[in-house]
């Protein structure tokens, strides 16, 4: 990771380098904290965040799920992450880190009377899932771990504590020599990557799972909505894995995924094992927007 000059923390601007917390911070110990991740691009009207506001209201909701009240309005950390890259000399694309935690001061799994904190750092970021794999795809294994129940966590909150459900996802798949995890739900049924939702195609339409078992991802709704723009049927219901090897193309979406396509799973090449004709044309017009080259989406954009 490439330092950036500063980092917000609790309304003030800090050094990259001091920007620190207790070893007894309670969010350390007991996995409550929510966080987004957003980016913002170098576009040719200057450096723009895509949807700002959508991404701090997801925080939000968050932290109400998890019952910890924010010491900042959503107004407040809107305007930060403006303040943050205006203060901060970035030259290319950049990914945004916000976080509302629980700080130094009470210790026990009882978390209310714990102190709250928010933070937002930025860095210079390309693209997540390497630069190739957004051109030849990603090599993808079903993970043996399942999804977070929505009978045993709150799988609508972006919290910290969900996130080891997808670690050991991961190292599960980088182990075994694949890119990235698709994870089940309990019941057996695709649910999403590591940090990314799925989409397949099938016989020209394009299908994604509803969100019972994932987090309900802001880049979903992008893809879901150029598809209406460029009159592609679109389904969302379950999807099984073995649905998967024998669809024409599949890829998953994230803030930090972007639109990156699968070429196989499990093994099994998926279409003709490259980028598929209907995922390169939502990824190029995905790109269109963030970069500010499509009017009809430039109210998703805030300019810094």
């Amino acid at each position: 990771m490439e330092k950036a000059k500063y980092i917000w923390m609790d309304g003030k601007l800090v050094d990259w380098d001091k920007a620190q917390v207790h070893v007894l911070t309670h969010t350390l110990h007991y996995g409550n904290g929510v966080f987004e991740g957003t980016r913002a691009y170098q576009t040719a009207d200057g450096l723009a965040i895509y949807k700002l506001k959508e991404h701090t209201k997801r925080l939000f909701n968050s932290a109400k799920i998890t019952a910890i009240k924010p010491n900042f309005t959503i107004e407040e950390m809107e305007k930060a992450h403006v303040e943050l890259l205006q203060s901060n000399d970035f030259k290319g694309n950049v990914y945004l880190r916000p976080l509302i935690f629980l700080g130094y001061g009470v210790m026990g799994v009882h978390h209310v009377n714990a102190p709250v904190h928010s933070m937002i750092a930025a860095w210079e970021w390309g693209a997540y899932l390497g630069e190739e794999g957004l051109e030849n795809g990603i090599k993808v294994m079903t993970s043996s771990i399942v999804r977070n129940s929505i009978r045993s966590n709150f799988g609508k909150a972006k919290a910290v504590a969900n996130y080891l459900n997808s670690q050991m996802a991961k190292y599960e798949a980088i182990e075994a020599g694949f890119e990235e995890a698709l994870m089940l739900d309990d019941n057996g049924f695709a649910a999403e990557g590591t940090g990314e939702c799925l989409f397949i195609v099938r016989d020209g339409k394009l299908i994604s799972p509803p969100n019972d078992n994932s987090l309900e991802s802001i880049t979903q709704a992008t893809v879901l909505e150029l598809a209406d723009d460029m009159g592609i049927p679109v389904e969302r219901r379950n999807i099984t894995r073995d649905e998967i090897y024998i669809c024409d193309e599949a890829f998953f979406t994230g803030t930090a995924a972007e639109v990156t396509p699968i070429n196989s799973l499990d093994n099994r090449v998926i279409g003709n094992g490259k980028r598929g004709e209907m995922t390169e044309k939502l990824q190029s017009a995905y790109f269109d927007v963030v970069f500010g080259r499509n009017e009809k989406y430039k109210h998703y954009l805030t300019y810094i």
